[in-house]
């Protein structure tokens, strides 16, 4: 155990947060988008922290950083959608990741697909809508559990995420795209 227990009970971490940050770097992730409308505005954030939890009801879960204008708009609204980006979509998820922008400058999100009442981003590997089924507290961090009631999805190649950068994924003995050529 590498953490210290105080009288109380609670946990006092000898963790170092960059040491933390990069120790959990080397956990290989996809890279989604959780987007939103609330009182009229478009809103979306950059997640890694994103997993499916149940088959029956369909139900996932995403890690949103509290106080965060996203995470407060996908609390106030109770839905929201979870953009699974495809390889290549780096710039999008860095454009989401920027704190303090308008996000959906130049995006047509709205327009990216008419089944969706909610901004989605064009061209993603999946479009999971979601409703707010339940909202933890855990540490800096808002879960929030989305009960899925609709799913769109394409088999492109998907964005992944390891040590602090973007990476391809393909199968294992599969050959390169040439997408330069």
């Amino acid at each position: 155990m590498t953490d210290a227990t105080t009288a109380e009970g609670a946990s006092a971490s000898t963790v170092d947060p960059t040491a933390m940050r990069q120790a959990m770097g080397r956990f290989a992730t996809g890279v989604a988008v959780v987007t939103t409308r609330h009182d009229g505005h478009p809103h979306g954030m950059t997640v890694n922290s994103m997993t499916s939890v149940s088959l029956d009801p369909p139900l996932l879960l995403v890690c949103l950083t509290t106080g965060a204008r996203t995470t407060e708009a996908v609390v106030g609204a109770g839905r929201f959608v979870v953009n699974v980006l495809a390889a290549r979509q780096g710039q999008i998820a860095l454009r989401f990741a920027r704190r303090g922008e308008e996000h959906f400058a130049g995006l047509d999100a709205d327009q990216a697909d008419n089944r969706h009442d909610l901004p989605v981003v064009p061209g993603a590997l999946v479009h999971a809508d979601c409703t707010v089924d339940q909202v933890l507290t855990a540490g800096d961090h808002l879960v929030v559990f989305g009960r899925v009631d609709a799913l769109c999805r394409s088999d492109a190649t998907p964005l992944a995420f390891h040590g602090g950068r973007f990476a391809d994924l393909r199968p294992h003995g599969a050959e390169h795209d040439l997408w330069f050529a």
